[in-house]
């Protein structure tokens, strides 16, 4: 059960490992542990923090699975991602 799922997407499977490496390490930092599954292939990782779930997917894997269309009726937020 989690009370938070965050969806990210990559433009391709590097960009989908370096987000993942990017939130698993800020959530180490924090005192969390974090589990991941899918990061091989790169295509759909979800890295589970226990209340908080990330599924960061390539866009042909988020369109294809579009977890969007399960959780419709749930609070929708937007981010877009800040450069430096």
């Amino acid at each position: 059960m989690a009370d938070v799922f965050i969806i990210a997407t990559g433009r391709s499977k590097i960009q989908t490992r370096a987000v993942a490496d990017g939130i698993v390490e800020a959530a180490n930092d924090a005192g969390y542990a974090a589990r991941t599954e899918g990061y091989i292939d790169g295509g759909w990782i979800l890295i589970d923090l226990g209340t908080v779930v990330v599924h960061v997917f390539t866009p042909e894997q988020r369109t294809f699975y579009n977890l969007e269309r399960l959780w419709g009726a749930a609070e929708n937020r937007r981010a877009q991602a800040q450069s430096s």
